[in-house]
């Protein structure tokens, strides 16, 4: 898996999901989880949380740590991880290049939550999050939520569905409806990285 094998999948609506040490899988599901920004939700008791300023948040600072972090977190409903070291370089490699991201929780100086990305066009492909600490990983999306719209974004790509990005308001599109968007969206100019932006 390379990094332009990584963009023309995902310019075609295409994102990988290998499969213990199988070949490389790619999925174009249907119907698609997706966020559009005006139906984005945030409760009003994670929005206390984050009035608070638990974690100090920063953006590809430590990408590589962010993708290791992700791979090792234990979840419930998969035996083992999909983000192989064939992954994880071909990831590092689409960051060096300025397409992929990471948007990173810290306290005390200490990385306990973040997730990653791919971003082309309009749209951020989300790929995987992990916490060890409470929220961590749902305050960095919030904050990525929030600063995506700021520079126009138009969705995010969630792929498939898991609650608590439901609770945010991401649903379920047609496979049609999704393609048809991603290439409206995919003709605006692509912001490379690595990103910076200030706390909202």
């Amino acid at each position: 898996m390379t990094p332009q094998q990584l963009i023309d999948a995902y310019s075609q609506g295409f994102f990988p999901w290998p499969q213990g040490d199988e070949p490389i899988s790619w999925y174009n599901p249907d119907p698609r989880f997706v966020l559009k920004f005006s139906d984005f939700h945030l409760s009003a008791s994670l929005e206390k949380a984050i009035q608070k300023k638990p974690y100090e948040i920063r953006v590809d600072t430590c990408f590589c740590d962010v993708i290791l972090a992700c791979a090792e977190s234990k979840r419930p409903e998969q035996d083992g991880t999909w983000i192989r070291q064939d992954v994880i370089k071909a990831y590092t490699q689409l960051h060096t290049q300025g397409f992929a991201h990471s948007i990173e929780a810290f306290l005390d100086n200490k990385l306990v939550g973040g997730l990653y990305g791919v971003s082309l066009g309009g749209v951020f492909f989300g790929e995987s999050m992990f916490a060890k600490a409470p929220n961590a990983s749902k305050v960095a999306f919030v904050y990525l939520v929030k600063q995506l719209k700021k520079w126009d974004f138009d969705f995010i790509d969630c792929q498939a569905y898991t609650k608590h990005l439901a609770r945010f308001g991401a649903t379920f599109w047609p496979r049609k409806v999704f393609l048809e968007s991603l290439k409206r969206s995919l003709k605006k100019p692509t912001l490379k990285g690595p990103w910076r932006f200030e706390p909202v």
